[in-house]
């Protein structure tokens, strides 16, 4: 409980650093600041690990790290929501920190809700155990199913039904969630963004909590990999805005990896495979798949569809 009430202050420390100081005012986030940020968080995430291997010993701190791995690796798959929406509701660029900032602090929330959740369905249920593996297994046979599909955001049923149900206004400049005209409260496209990326977050924690019970049953280091990988997804957003379309092979590489980790749940029993194995095949095909990805694509190169 100690090293959880540390582990939750110094996430609050870093956000109010984060906002309060840092991105008090509203300005574009530059590249170099983007990287800055990536390479903050990715150094609190591994020096939190070692913290762990020295106090805990090398089989947490392995848990972490596998779990930390597949949260960075599907929270790729979150940037090309975010750049998505921003660009649906052609939000500024010097207000899509503050955007992604408050969707973290959701995220957050609604992972740990899905992680106790999880945790209490399998201390009362075993099965569960592989209904998460069949779960994943389907989830990367549909995410391989839909690659190359259009991805647009114009008939989405989500935003049409909120465009239907609340007052909006187009009038952006403020740069907050809401604005009053004439005495009424209108919501600013914003807001409509904020809870688009806040649901769709909820659809991408099924996924990401059920792989991590492949890895660790131990509710806080679940909570730990998930909160140092989430953290650092909106600087990793401004580093990768500009390059989404060089990773076009990813998602065949993440759509593997679900399967794979689906199938190491279904088969547990048949085959254990070891921690250090299973980690190793996931981080070799993501790396093909980014590095073929970027071959592909480089200037010059054939079109890859």
């Amino acid at each position: 409980m100690t090293l959880l009430i540390a582990f939750l202050a110094l996430v609050i420390f870093m956000l109010a650093l984060d906002l309060g100081v840092f991105h008090r005012k509203a300005h574009e986030v530059s590249l170099r600041e983007a990287w800055t940020w990536t390479f903050v968080w990715i150094g609190i995430a591994i020096a939190f690990g070692g913290w762990l291997f020295y106090s805990q010993g090398s089989t947490v701190a392995t848990e972490y790290a596998s779990v930390y791995f597949i949260e960075k690796a599907l929270a790729i798959d979150n940037v090309f929501v975010f750049s998505l929406v921003f660009a649906y509701f052609a939000i500024p660029l010097k207000y899509q920190h503050k955007v992604l900032f408050w969707g973290i602090l959701g995220a957050i929330f609604f992972r740990a809700v899905f992680i106790v959740a999880g945790v209490s369905l399998l201390e009362n249920f075993d099965w569960v155990y592989y209904v998460f593996g069949a779960f994943l297994i389907y989830t990367g046979w549909m995410m391989f199913k839909n690659i190359g599909k259009d991805e647009s955001l114009e008939e989405n049923k989500t935003i049409r039904w909120l465009e239907r149900r609340l007052p909006i206004t187009q009038d952006i400049s403020s740069g907050k969630f809401t604005k009053r005209i004439n005495g009424k409260l209108f919501f600013t496209p914003l807001f409509i963004a904020l809870i688009f990326i806040e649901l769709s977050d909820i659809v991408f924690a099924v996924d990401s909590v059920a792989a991590s019970f492949a890895y660790s049953r131990d509710p806080y280091i679940i909570f730990y990999a998930n909160i140092m990988a989430i953290l650092g997804l909106r600087s990793l957003y401004f580093v990768l805005a500009n390059l989404i379309d060089r990773f076009y092979y990813l998602k065949h590489g993440l759509s593997f990896m679900l399967v794979f980790i689906g199938a190491k749940m279904v088969l547990g029993d048949v085959y254990k495979m070891p921690i250090w194995m299973s980690l190793g095949a996931i981080v070799i095909v993501i790396l093909i798949s980014v590095v073929y990805s970027f071959y592909k694509t480089k200037p010059g190169q054939k079109n890859h569809v």
